[in-house]
């Protein structure tokens, strides 16, 4: 039935020849003098959200965002629940931190925190949001797929790149670098090589303090600087534990 068949049906029912109707408190147009100052709803008219291309690209990004969310959350339980394996979550894991930290560049301002982001459209995505915040997958973070050899090649191997991995993270701070998108690497690849050595402690600060630098740098802007005052902070606490974790190897 068309709206003004519609219009027509109600008048009759109501015995009288005129258009202006209300049903349900709605008013259909024409009629009496308090109908005349009511709005007229076209039920057959397109509501559009967007008015623009550049509205419209908003809302895309938007959506893009809300869906990286929603399949990181259930990839992250996937792997918690053993439903897939290390070397099947790892990259995929890392694809969609990618994705989510490029489409959150595209909206700049529109979403600055991801958290009023996720309450305003009811996104309840805990290990998710854990996730991006940390910007390194769980077997980065934690370590995950390595074998439990205490000591042999792999065991020496993965100490070496510790080593390397704090030497290069500290000479490039010495060097100059400040930028979250040029620490934030280095910081990753230290991690995963301090998980990667299985006989050290799991109470080891260092592993603690670079995980903290991680979330620090990645709730930040890949484009921002460190102050000069963090970045003696960082270069410092790298530092300490570069020797904090020799103690340790020659206690061994």
């Amino acid at each position: 039935m068309s709206f003004k068949s519609t219009q027509q049906y109600l008048a009759s029912v109501n015995g009288t020849s005129s258009p202006a109707q209300s049903y349900a408190g709605v008013s259909f147009g024409g009629g009496s003098n308090s109908s005349r100052d009511m709005p007229t709803i076209n039920l057959d008219e397109e509501i559009k959200l967007t008015t623009n291309n550049r509205e419209r690209a908003q809302m895309d990004n938007m959506a893009d965002l809300y869906s990286i969310i929603v399949v990181l959350e259930h990839l992250e339980m996937a792997y918690i629940r053993s439903a897939i394996t290390h070397t099947q979550y790892t990259p995929a894991c890392g694809q969609l931190i990618s994705q989510f930290k490029t489409a959150s560049s595209l909206l700049g301002d529109v979403v600055p925190d991801l958290e009023k982001f996720m309450k305003e459209y009811n996104l309840d995505c805990p290990a998710a949001v854990k996730r991006i915040k940390i910007g390194v997958p769980a077997t980065v973070e934690f370590g995950g797929g390595v074998s439990n050899e205490a000591n042999g090649h792999k065991t020496a191997k993965y100490v070496a790149e510790t080593v390397q991995n704090y030497i290069t993270v500290v000479d490039a701070l010495k060097l100059g670098m400040a930028a979250v998108d040029e620490i934030h690497p280095l910081l990753a690849d230290l991690i995963q090589s301090l998980n990667n050595v299985r006989s050290l402690p799991a109470d080891f600060e260092g592993r603690a303090k670079v995980r903290e630098w991680l979330i620090k740098l990645n709730s930040m802007r890949a484009s921002e600087m460190l102050a000069a005052d963090e970045k003696r902070q960082l270069e410092f606490d790298l530092e300490s534990n570069y020797t904090a974790f020799r103690g340790w190897l020659d206690s061994q």
